[in-house]
Parts: structure tokens; C-alpha cells; sequence
């Protein structure tokens, strides 16, 4: 009877946990569905638009008319073709409206999880107790943020629904893509509840109560009053909103809400349809598909294939691993876009054979940490999309201008981990290196190596936009991964579309909130209000391009680059063009800075993927990384000065 009685609890809980997985892992089929969806959608608009051009060019030649003129009527196929064109125009909204979803139902996955990007220097000085109660409020300032931003998502569609408007390809009803502001947001706040019981179910009462009040007294003032300054404002609760530690996309929203309701900028209501619209980008969508593009080839095997590669060239010289990864971390910044993603998927496979080899450990973790900023340097990156997007730019030319800098800037750290290991007598491994064994190396990598001329060629042969290089190179991982190597189970694709639906939700939600920030600093004039200070104090082009280095280098400290970048660039491209400067050159003067930002505590996110891999202190490689630091600003320095190496192949 007691193993009957026992047998029946068990049957109980089964169920109920199954059920709690589900509600847990509600968004991730979704994820998985719609990147993939994604992907195919954006290749087979390529794929069709290049493949009906390419007939359409065929048939009007005058050799294609000799020979099949007496068979085939011309003109009838010409305008059959011409016709065709219009086979494909869905293709690209309904991808967009997939991408909006998609990365909005990520977004509440992010919460749970609390992988956002934010500054958490302040936190982390607190007591355990001060922690948790600081999470408190938080979550309860995000929580007024997503259900205010799901209410009004709602009340938007309704209005939808009440005056119907038809989308211009899919010919379906406006409401239908709008749906995700109510059910994205919705989503988040569910998932901030959650999130908010789990830290509250273990404190005691009275902390729990003042974190909620906390939350609540940070409002306090522009509930009551609505006459306050908006530029104070704006910046005053930014400030206050990442000293606190909340993530910085939502920093950006609840310090454009703040203003709103403080200085009735903008009516609320129509923060809901920035969300949308300040995503509903063709552009943008190059994010995602990069990012998936380097996590697909980083789970496939590319990632050690490019490193025996690096090995066989420089591998004999002092320091040959360490050089090899350097290396390697260039090939695949030219798939990935990412330095995080450059170094986790490097710095796992050669950190851990720099110290099996004798290497110091800092040493290993720190070489691969400041390469792996050369991700946001080559080509693709996703600082130089969203920096386009930002600034109106040409995505195609920042690409071609961040190719040598980059270059450069790996040449230089090489140079550097060349010297230390020739002092410390950390050699390369002895063994045959040959011309055989080199081309053996490259037939191996050949798959990996074949991506940057997908990518770079097909962008600038003028066959593919960067959003579709980036979907091609995509679908490309994925298929050399599964059907070539072999080493992308089905598994491993849940789990790295899930990773590239995670890191790239971050960025877009930052970018929405951003809009909102930028709208509001666009109204106020705020741009031009300090483009006139500075003028005002100098209008020397040299003097205030290091004044702007300096203040990047020092926001790069503090902030996430992708963060920094969509919050500095309105304000601080019209003081640059004013002088003269080149808007494609400083976008590399911009990324080039805040890749810095990559190796710099407390926010070196770099450095805490290499410590996490080396498993050393950060401590330990912040003291390691000041030689590589000081020789990454003497390049910056070079590329800032000397803009025609930016501007060379252009």
C-alpha cells in the first residue's frame, strides 16, 4: 500500500513539473521556429531576386534572341519575367514582422535568466541583503515599465481593429504584427513577476516592502508635477537608473517614461508604437542572422578548424598558440560580428592549450580577451550595423573601412604576445610544418574560409545587402555544421538558436528603447544644444577628436558598446561633421573605442568570458591587460590621426 500511495504522489508530480517546464520554456519553440524561419525566408529572397535578374539580363542579349528566337517568343518571356518580380515582395515584410516577435518573446527569456546588459558596479559593492532588496526594486521598475508598455500595446491594437489598415505586401491587417506589443510585453511582465518572486520568496518582509517602495519613490516627483526640465530629467534618471543596476535597455525606456510623464515630451501612448517601429528595420535584421551565423559555425566545428590553420602558420614561433589564436580571432571576426561571441568560441578551444602547454594563464585568457575585439573591428559587426543605422550610413562602407584597422590592430597585439612569450621562453610546438601539411590545414578550413568571401563579396559584387550576406552566411554555418562536419546535432541547433535569439534580442530591445531616449534628446535639441558648447569653447578638429576619445574610452569603462553607440551617436555626430570629419570614419573611430571598452573593468565583458574560460580572477587579467591596453590606444591613436587609412579602400 506505501509503495502504491508513494507510486501515486509520484504520478502527481510528474505532470506538475512537466507543466512548470512548459510554462518555464514557453518562448523557446517560438525562438527556435522563427530564427530558422528567418533565415530561409531572407535566402530565398536573395536567391529569387538574383537568380530572376540574372534571366531577365539573359534574355535581353542578342545572342540569347539568335539562338532560341525561332522556338520562343522573346517578348512574352521577358514580360513573363518581369512579372515574376513580384513572387518575392512578401519576403521581406514577413520576415521583418518575424523578426520583431521573435525578439521581443526573447526579451522575457532574458529577465528570467537576468543576462541583460547592465552596470552593476554600485551592486556589487552592497551586502548580499542590500543586493536583494535592490533587486526588488528593479524588477519592480521594470515591471512598470513592460505592463505600462503591454497596456498601451493593447489599447493600440484595439485601435487597429476599430480602424483597419492593411499592410502593403501580405495584404493582412496591421493588428496582427502589432499583437506582439501586448503579448511580447505581456510575456515580460509574467516573466518580471516571476522573476521578482523567486528574489522575494527567500527575504524577509520588511526588505521585500522596501524595495517595492523604493521603486515607487523614484516616481514620486514627476507623479507629482509635470512642469520639470525634460533634459535634467532624461539624464537625471538615466543616470539614477544604471547607478541602481537596472539593464540598460530598460534604463533607456523608464528615463524616457520619466521624462514624459515630468515634462509631457510626448504623449505616453505613443511609446508603444516607437517599440515597434524602431525595430521594423531591414537593416537591423543583419544582427540576428550575424550572430546566428557565428554560433552556428562555432557549434558546427569551424571554430578549431581555423585555429589548426593558424597553428600551421605561425605556430613555430615564440608563442605560436598564443599567435595562432590571435589569428584565428581575426578569421572569425569576419563570421562572428561579436567580441564576446569571438572569444567564447576561440578562447574555449585555446585557452585551455596555452596553459596545457605552459603558457600563464592570465596570459592566455588575456591574449584571447583583447583579440577577441577585433570581432566588432572586421567586418561583418554589429557595431558598425547598428552604428549605420544610427547615423544614416552606409553599413557597406563602414564594413570596407573597419578591414584595415582591424588588421592592424591584430597585427599590433601579435606583435605584442610575441615579445612577451620570446621573454618568458614560451615556444611554439615542435613538430612538422610544411607546405603539405599547411594546404592539408586549409583544405580543412577551406568551409570557414569560404564565409568572409560570401559575406564581403557578395555585399560589395552588389548581389546581396549586408541583411542578406548576413542570412546566407547563416543558413550556410547551418548547413556546413549539420551535412558537411557533422558536429551540429539537432540538440546543439536548439541550443544555439536559442544563444542567438538571446544575445541578439538584448541589442534589439536596447536599440527600441534607445529611440525612444533619441526621440525625446531630438525634440529637446539636445544634440545641437552641446555641439554648440563644445564648438564654443573649440573648433580645433584634432582637439575635440581626442576630447572624444577620451570620453568614449571612459564610457567605454562603464558601458556596453552597443549600448554607448545608439545613445552617443545623435549626440555626437553633428559636432564631428561640423568639423569636417568623415561620418564612415568616425564610425571607426567610434567602434575602435569602445572595442576597447571590451578589455576595460567593470563592464570588460571580454574579460569575463576569458576569466570564466581560464577560470582566473578578473582581477588578476585587469592587471595583465594594461600592455595590450596601451597598444590598442597607440593604434586607435593612428587610425583617429590618419584617416585615409580608414578611408583607403573606399
Amino acid at each position: 500500500m506505501e509503495t502504491l500511495k508513494l507510486d501515486n504522489e509520484l504520478a502527481d508530480v510528474t505532470p506538475r513539473r512537466s507543466l512548470v517546464t512548459l510554462l518555464h520554456d514557453l518562448e523557446k519553440p517560438l525562438l527556435f521556429i522563427g530564427l530558422l524561419a528567418m533565415i530561409l525566408i531572407i535566402n530565398y529572397q536573395t536567391f529569387f531576386r538574383y537568380s530572376l535578374a540574372s534571366m531577365l539580363d539573359l534574355v535581353t542579349t542578342p545572342g540569347f534572341a539568335g539562338l532560341f528566337g525561332d522556338f520562343i517568343d522573346i517578348e512574352s518571356l521577358h514580360q513573363t519575367l518581369k512579372n515574376a518580380v513580384g513572387w518575392g515582395v512578401w519576403t521581406e515584410e514577413l520576415a521583418r514582422y518575424i523578426f520583431i516577435w521573435i525578439s521581443y518573446l526573447a526579451v522575457s527569456l532574458s529577465i528570467l535568466s537576468r543576462s541583460s546588459i547592465r552596470v552593476d558596479v554600485l551592486h556589487q559593492k552592497l551586502s548580499e541583503r542590500g543586493q536583494a532588496v535592490l533587486w526588488i526594486a528593479i524588477d519592480s521598475c521594470t515591471l512598470i515599465l513592460v505592463s505600462l508598455f503591454a497596456v498601451m500595446g493593447l489599447e493600440y491594437v484595439q485601435m487597429q481593429l476599430a480602424m483597419p489598415q492593411i499592410t502593403p505586401a501580405l495584404q493582412i491587417g496591421y493588428y496582427l504584427p502589432y499583437m506582439i506589443l501586448p503579448i511580447g510585453f505581456g510575456l515580460m511582465t509574467v516573466r518580471t513577476l516571476q522573476s521578482l518572486w523567486y528574489q522575494g520568496r527567500g527575504m524577509r518582509l520588511t526588505d521585500l516592502v522596501l524595495g517595492v517602495i523604493l521603486a515607487g519613490a523614484l516616481f514620486m516627483p514627476v507623479l507629482l508635477s509635470d512642469e520639470w526640465n525634460a533634459t535634467s530629467l532624461l539624464f537625471g534618471y538615466f543616470v539614477l537608473f544604471l547607478l541602481l543596476g537596472v539593464p540598460i535597455a530598460f534604463a533607456l525606456g523608464l528615463s524616457g517614461l520619466a521624462t514624459v510623464l515630468g515634462a509631457g515630451t510626448l504623449p505616453v501612448d505613443y511609446l508603444a508604437q516607437i517599440a515597434f517601429s524602431s525595430i521594423d528595420s531591414f537593416p537591423i535584421m543583419a544582427i540576428p542572422f550575424f550572430i546566428a551565423a557565428g554560433v552556428f559555425m562555432g557549434a558546427g566545428g569551424l571554430s578549431r578548424r581555423l585555429l589548426s590553420l593558424g597553428d600551421e602558420l605561425v605556430g613555430a614561433l615564440p608563442g605560436g598558440m598564443a599567435l595562432a589564436s590571435i589569428m584565428t580571432c581575426i578569421f572569425f571576426a569576419a563570421i562572428s560580428g561579436s567580441g564576446p561571441a569571438t572569444v567564447a568560441a576561440i578562447g574555449s578551444v585555446t585557452i585551455p592549450a596555452m596553459i596545457a602547454r605552459g603558457y600563464d594563464k592570465y596570459f592566455a585568457a588575456t591574449v584571447v580577451a583583447c583579440a577577441g575585439a577585433i570581432g566588432v573591428i572586421i567586418p561583418p559587426s554589429n557595431p558598425f550595423v547598428v552604428y549605420g543605422v544610427s547615423a544614416q550610413v552606409s553599413i557597406g562602407k563602414l564594413f570596407i573601412a573597419g578591414i584595415i584597422p582591424g588588421l592592424i590592430m591584430g597585427a599590433a597585439l601579435m606583435l605584442v604576445a610575441y615579445l612577451i612569450s620570446r621573454k618568458n621562453g614560451w615556444y611554439g610546438e615542435v613538430r612538422e610544418r610544411s607546405l603539405k601539411t599547411l594546404l592539408a590545414s586549409a583544405w580543412q578550413a577551406k568551409w570557414a574560409l569560404m564565409v568572409p568571401m560570401i559575406v564581403l563579396g557578395g555585399i560589395y559584387g552588389g548581389i546581396m545587402t549586408p541583411t542578406e550576406a548576413a542570412a546566407v552566411a547563416a543558413l550556410y554555418g547551418l548547413l556546413v555544421g549539420l551535412f558537411i562536419h557533422r558536429e551540429l546535432s539537432l540538440a546543439s541547433l536548439w541550443k544555439a538558436s536559442q544563444e542567438a535569439a538571446g544575445i541578439s534580442s538584448i541589442i534589439i530591445v536596447l536599440m527600441a528603447m534607445a529611440t525612444i531616449f533619441g526621440n525625446i534628446m531630438t525634440i529637446e535639441q539636445i544634440p545641437d544644444t552641446i555641439a554648440g558648447v563644445i564648438l564654443s569653447l573649440t573648433e580645433n578638429k584634432w582637439v575635440i577628436l581626442i576630447l572624444i576619445n577620451i570620453f568614449l574610452l571612459w564610457i567605454g569603462i562603464f558601458m556596453e558598446a552597443l549600448a554607448a553607440i545608439v545613445i552617443l551617436t545623435p549626440i555626437l555626430l553633428p559636432l564631428v561633421t561640423a568639423v569636417g570629419v568623415d561620418p564612415v570614419h568616425f564610425g571607426v573611430i567610434m567602434v575602435m573605442n569602445l572595442a576597447i571598452g571590451f578589455i576595460t573593468p567593470p563592464v570588460g565583458v571580454n574579460l569575463f568570458v576569458a576569466s570564466g574560460i581560464a577560470r582566473v580572477s578578473i582581477g588578476g587579467l585587469a592587471r595583465a591587460v594594461w600592455i595590450y591596453l596601451l597598444v590598442m590606444i597607440a593604434v586607435l591613436l593612428l587610425i583617429t590621426y590618419v584617416p585615409s587609412i580608414s578611408l583607403l579602400l573606399l
